[in-house]
């Protein structure tokens, strides 16, 4: 056990000096029931949870990662083949409370691992792994020998409905099932009438115990065999097949009519109902005693399937607000792994989202209100840069009692978001108090402004509508339309971003104007013209081979160049080649460069931030 001293953490020397000290609950396979009922007291208890994902990766380069000259759609794009290509394999979850600058919190990292317990080809076969994350991981300690033997599986909620019909465990009959029967048929008919003859014949030769006895075992055997009456435990029961919906709701409505028969629904592997099996007890008590045993054998049943993500369902289910650090890029790998396959708009993936975390704050948008962008590298870069210029202590208390591994590292980012996040509502004057309205946790009004927010560069004013413009940052903020972006590639390998401005510069009347130019990666530049209706002449100059000079040299050693358009068609038709040139290629030679849905695209906004932007240059 950890002294309450210990575990009393104090937003300065304590907060970077003993963050490997965290009592940090480590949850596997061997505790996670004991600690699924511990943790869903915490939450209903908490005003806020954070959350922390790590993953076997997160791009494969690094032009696939989400960047400052992404639009919402490109942005979502490459969140979302990350999220359907990687694995998460650690998950931090911590529940806290914020009063004033009282923070209380209870840290607990779930290994996880997606084994395939049922044989059902579920959750996963394989996914990707990158080096870096896994060097990283396993320089932290990680243990992969526990987490492939010992970590938690899970389904997702898609995956858990097709699992219970696969499995083909009977499952109670609920009155989502039950319907109003539309008009009964002539056909209808008959087959009540047969399944009912057939059902009263079989009771009264399990309740006629005189005949039974007199009988020998071979002629019980042949009776049950013609009857088709079965054991389901001790108690006699009948199968009855159909065919079709409407035949379920038949067979019900005709076993609800007697007292003593309690109906089960038996899924069919390839989906539906394949039949409903009638169990007959002996008393109305029996019945109750039944019933009570199939909603402990559902309850055990579903948290075998679910695994991991009933804790997903707790959170969800408490409605409290989310807190995290890239929302885009966690929210979109627990949409994949333990809700549904991501949709293929991020306007429906938001609108999906929301109906399971109705309020998400990302700690990032919070930064970016008072921090500069090249502060805010990681967490703990964000926490020194506010440590040394703002005074705004946070009492931070981890009182868990029963931890093992205290010493352990794994799961101390979760802790760090947390006081990262104290910290921040304390230099904002924010009061994070949360309300409870009906059945949902909202944040106070204080916070409402930065919920939901999935961007990469948030603090920006958003005084337009128009979604194909872009705000860069140099010196100051500026904003242009993806219109005056030019992707420009060809050009010799080794050429710095400073080399090819110089060129570009004496090649054409164009580049006499002011324009910006970064290296998105070692292939490929991006270029900004500020002046409106020089992109496009551009161009219309490199389209038309109307060049000259310096320019028709560049040209003629392979540079080419192309407009926003062509690189929001590599991140929706996922061309994710380890060079952004050569993704291009691809997106120009293929057929849909001048389909009907690029002509009819909508316009939208982009966020271009020169700091947040890879200079190869220092490489």
């Amino acid at each position: 056990m950890v002294p309450l001293l210990q575990r009393r953490l104090f937003c300065n020397k304590s907060f970077h000096q003993n963050h490997h000290q965290w009592p940090i609950k480590q949850v596997t396979k061997s505790n996670f029931d004991d600690s699924l009922s511990e943790i869903k007291q915490r939450i209903s208890t908490s005003d806020f949870v954070a959350v922390f994902l790590q993953n076997t990766g997160s791009s494969s380069s690094p032009w696939q990662r989400v960047s400052a000259f992404d639009t919402p759609d490109t942005a979502y794009s490459k969140a979302k083949s990350a999220a359907e290509r990687f694995q998460t394999l650690q998950f931090a979850v911590c529940p806290f409370t914020l009063q004033a600058s009282k923070l209380t919190a209870y840290p607990y990292n779930f290994h996880l691992f997606p084994r395939d317990e049922h044989k059902l080809g579920m959750p996963s076969y394989s996914f990707t792994c990158q080096t870096s994350s896994l060097t990283s991981m396993a320089r932290e300690g990680f243990d992969f020998n526990a987490c492939i033997y010992d970590g938690i599986s899970y389904l997702s909620r898609a995956q858990e409905y097709a699992a219970k019909f696969r499995i083909g465990i009977p499952m109670p009959v609920d009155h989502k099932t039950k319907s109003s029967s539309p008009t009964t048929t002539v056909a209808d008919t008959v087959f009540v009438e047969r399944i009912r003859t057939r059902v009263r014949h079989w009771k009264n030769v399990c309740t006629d115990i005189s005949t039974t006895k007199l009988e020998d075992a071979f002629v019980r055997s042949l009776r049950t065999i013609v009857l088709g009456s079965e054991k389901y435990g001790s108690r006699p029961s009948i199968t009855i097949d159909v065919c079709s919906e409407r035949q379920v709701q038949l067979v019900l409505e005709m076993l609800e009519q007697s007292d003593n028969l309690v109906p089960l629904l038996v899924p069919a592997k390839s989906g539906g109902i394949q039949s409903v099996r009638a169990v007959l007890t002996s008393s109305q008590e029996d019945k109750n005693l039944l019933k009570m045993e199939l909603q402990n054998l559902e309850v055990d049943q579903t948290k075998r399937v679910r695994g991991f993500r009933e804790v997903i369902d707790l959170i969800s289910a408490s409605q409290k607000p989310v807190v995290s650090y890239n929302s885009l890029n966690d929210f979109t790998f627990i949409h994949s792994k333990f809700i549904t396959p991501l949709p293929p708009t991020v306007d429906e993936f938001t609108n999906s989202l929301h109906l399971a975390f109705p309020v998400v704050l990302d700690v990032n948008h919070l930064v970016k209100n008072i921090v500069p962008v090249k502060k805010t590298t990681n967490i703990s870069a964000t926490m020194l840069y506010l440590k040394n210029r703002f005074i705004a202590p946070i009492d931070m208390e981890i009182p868990h009692e029963d931890v093992v591994n205290v010493g352990n590292n794994h799961g101390h980012n979760v802790v760090k978001i947390c006081h990262l996040f104290g910290k921040l509502c304390s230099v904002l004057k924010i009061t994070p108090s949360a309300i409870q309205s009906g059945n949902h946790h909202l944040a106070s009004s204080a916070l409402q402004g930065y919920e939901n927010v999935f961007q990469l560069c948030p603090n920006i004013p958003q005084e337009s509508t128009d979604e194909e413009d872009i705000r860069i940052w140099t010196n100051n903020t500026r904003k242009v339309s993806c219109q005056d972006v030019v992707f420009l590639w060809g050009f010799k390998k080794g050429t710095t971003a400073g080399m090819l401005k110089s060129l570009l510069q004496g090649s054409h009347e164009v580049f006499t104007e002011e324009f910006d130019l970064r290296l998105v990666d070692r292939s490929c530049a991006i270029v900004v013209f500020w002046q409106p209706g020089s992109s496009q002449t551009f161009l219309d100059v490199m389209n038309g081979k109307d060049f000259s000079g310096k320019l028709m040299e560049m040209v003629s050693e392979g540079v080419r160049a192309s407009g926003y358009e062509a690189y929001k068609r590599v991140c929706s038709s996922g061309l994710w080649e380890s060079e952004l040139a050569d993704s291009l290629d691809k997106a120009l030679a293929s057929s849909e460069c001048n389909s009907e849905s690029d002509s009819e695209s909508k316009p939208s906004e982009i966020y271009w931030c020169s700091e947040l932007m890879i200079n190869l240059d220092d490489l």
